[in-house]
């Protein structure tokens, strides 16, 4: 169980890109295009509250079945990181549009038709649910349009990793078309394209080096969710690599003090 973690972590960093993702941090937060100031300290390292990370404070506060839109709208709200990989600190980010299709839903309550699903612990891979298929589908429940974004360089966590997720139709923060006709996120990352902010506004994501920052750079995954044996949420992506949410590591707070 030791062992899992460290093999992800060290697979995960060796298809980072030559550029380095470890980078200063100030003391603007990521923004969305609503562009609404947070404040923050300037080491960008939060506290998760006790019902975004603890299984059992969770469903007593979301409900169990759970207000799953209500959660994830909680994460991005409260600026939350999911530990991927075994010790990379990467801050949920929804797209505005996302952000107010979920709203709608959480409104609706936990039974209601659009709730975002969360696999059992028998499903730990995207292949192992029910109709899988190798395609760019998704649907805001089962399935989930996402970016890997790095060198952001305020983002929450102290390592400048922001898991971005976005409207599966007409999202302006969401794949462009070319993300689209070339995805291969079953494949490992070592041979599928990383997209620059010039690139990616090229394609049709026009405020991308606003949000992010001009030396932040992407890779689009599809995502899913899905619980493990302790009722821990996970957010996976096709390949395999997910996080749960989580306090910031030993790892990260280091990380934030020397930038």
């Amino acid at each position: 169980m030791i062992l899992r973690p460290i093999l992800q972590f060290v697979s995960c960093m060796s298809v980072l890109p030559l550029t380095s993702a470890f980078v200063a941090r100030s003391t603007s937060s990521v923004r969305s295009a609503r562009d609404v100031p947070v404040k923050r300290t300037a080491t960008h390292v939060s506290s998760a509250s006790p019902k975004l990370v603890d299984p059992a404070r969770r469903d007593d506060h979301y409900g169990a079945p759970m207000n799953v839109a209500r959660y994830l709208l909680d994460l991005h709200d409260t600026e939350s990181v999911f530990d991927f990989c075994g010790g990379m600190m990467f801050q949920l980010v929804l797209s505005d549009k996302l952000h107010r299709h979920l709203s709608g839903v959480a409104r609706d309550g936990e039974r209601g038709h659009d709730q975002p699903v969360i696999f059992n612990s028998s499903e730990a891979r995207m292949a192992q649910i029910p109709n899988y298929s190798r395609s760019a589908d998704a649907d805001n429940v089962r399935f989930f349009h996402g970016r890997e974004i790095r060198k952001v360089s305020d983002a929450t966590g102290g390592m400048g990793f922001v898991l971005q997720l976005s409207h599966a139709t007409d999202d302006d923060e969401g794949w462009t078309l070319a993300e689209v006709a070339g995805y291969d996120g079953w494949a490992h990352d070592v041979g599928r394209t990383w997209r620059a902010g010039d690139r990616l506004e090229e394609e049709g994501f026009q405020n991308f080096k606003k949000m992010f920052g001009t030396e932040a750079f992407a890779l689009h995954h599809r995502f899913y969710l899905h619980f493990d044996g302790n009722k821990r949420m996970w957010l996976s992506a096709e390949d395999g690599c997910e996080g749960t949410p989580s306090s910031p590591s030993f790892f990260s707070n280091l990380m934030s003090k020397l930038g």
